[in-house]
């Protein structure tokens, strides 16, 4: 569904229905709604997302690499609202690669919708996501300010 890093007619169905479901609340609090403003057409683009969580903090983990949500949530300076229920508006600061392995790990432990997408079992060490680290763009979440 996802040939080029794009998803096709069959991922634009299915992201419209997850989106709907979260906005609903009924997903567990890691699967969220990214609501960023487009970088070409200025309105607002919705991307349903999985959150990795690790030591107390969250992040988004792009399974996809450089693709769309990444482009336009770095045009937007990083500002960008999370959607579950309610509208929370946060702040993506990009993680450094070398700082990614443990991330991407607890990301495809917890996302099963993302394994595909990373060439690492879940099974592996941290060091083996080092090596795909830096085409996985990940942005810790803060709370706007």
């Amino acid at each position: 569904m996802y040939a080029g890093r794009r998803g096709n007619a069959t991922a634009k169905r299915y992201a419209r229905l997850w989106n709907r479901a979260l906005r609903l609340g009924v997903l567990p609090r890691r699967w969220v709604s990214l609501e960023v403003v487009g970088r070409r057409s200025g309105q607002i683009t919705r991307f349903p997302i999985g959150m990795a969580d690790v030591a107390g903090r969250w992040y988004l983990v792009s399974m996809l690499g450089e693709c769309n949500w990444v482009r336009n949530v770095r045009a937007a300076g990083g500002r960008a609202t999370l959607r579950r229920r309610t509208a929370r508006p946060v702040w993506l600061v990009e993680v450094p690669a070398e700082e990614r392995a443990p991330i991407l790990k607890r990301f495809v432990k917890k996302a099963p919708g993302g394994r595909p997408h990373l060439s690492v079992d879940r099974h592996e060490p941290v060091a083996a996501f080092e090596a795909i680290a830096a085409d996985h763009p990940v942005f810790r979440v803060l709370p706007a300010v």
